[in-house]
């Protein structure tokens, strides 16, 4: 009997979904005309990023920089609290190796944005991104670090939700991401990777992410990575698999037929 319900358990699992079209430009924030990292946007006009636009208070570092060289911004140096200013807290790379974004979610606070072309209206788009939470070097204190993520007609601002349609499994509302890191004082968070699906209003809707965190005076940076733009087709199953399923229905209805024949006759 075993044997049978785990043929059919094997039936349900679906196909892999097939390659489908990149709507973000630039997703690995790689494309730069950064010689050091650097915040960038217009608030920092010598620094831009392909692709993206902001006018927060936010910066790309490039692989290692964070906690070491740092960066150069606006309001002079920045460093994030690392092993490399004494902070064993375990700030690593991006898991994509390259640039990443850190936003300062309590000062100066604008999203991130590109406008997508070619989206079909109606349509359903995941996003997918990796995200953590870090704090700036040379303060001290318990933080904590979100994004509010968005694609529409218009910009989320610094405390907007913005009600669209998620998948089931993003258990979220509005695009934010729930229950915010919680990052103790000098801390990282760690690397976590998150997907959202959104229903497109145009062909040319906004994605946005909008870094939010507390508190006020302890900067708390949000990072940024990895982020794609793919139409959301639920995966369904080949013709094989349909095959397999319904033999394995077949199995258990047999097998359960047998048990109750015999118990009939016992």
């Amino acid at each position: 009997m075993r044997a049978y319900l785990y043929a059919a358990a094997l039936a349900l699992s679906v196909a892999p979904a097939a390659h489908a079209t990149q709507f973000v430009v630039n997703g690995g924030f790689e494309s730069t005309l950064l010689a050091q990292s650097s915040e960038f946007g217009d608030r920092y006009a010598s620094q831009q990023v392909t692709g993206w636009s902001t006018s927060g208070y936010n910066w790309i570092f490039r692989p290692g920089e964070a906690d070491t060289v740092g960066g150069n911004g606006e309001f002079g140096f920045l460093k994030l609290h690392g092993p490399g200013t004494g902070t064993a807290n375990g700030l690593t790379a991006s898991p994509f190796g390259g640039n990443y974004v850190a936003a300062d979610g309590a000062f100066a606070t604008a999203a991130i944005t590109q406008q997508l072309s070619g989206l079909t209206p109606g349509a359903q788009y995941a996003v997918t991104f990796a995200y953590a939470g870090a704090q700036q070097n040379g303060f001290n204190g318990a933080t904590t670090e979100g994004w509010v993520v968005d694609l529409g007609t218009s910009v989320p601002t610094d405390g907007q939700r913005r009600s669209n349609t998620l998948s089931a499994t993003a258990q979220i509302t509005g695009g934010n991401i729930g229950g915010n890191l919680a990052n103790a004082d000098h801390g990282f968070t760690g690397w976590q990777t998150q997907t959202f699906v959104f229903t497109a209003q145009t062909a040319n809707d906004i994605l946005s992410f909008l870094a939010i965190g507390t508190p006020d005076g302890l900067p708390p940076f949000t990072l940024l990575d990895g982020v794609t733009t793919t139409e959301y087709v639920a995966a369904v199953p080949e013709p094989a698999t349909w095959a397999l399923m319904i033999g394995g229905f077949v199995m258990v209805g047999f097998a359960t037929r047998r048990r109750r024949a015999a118990a009939v006759a016992a």
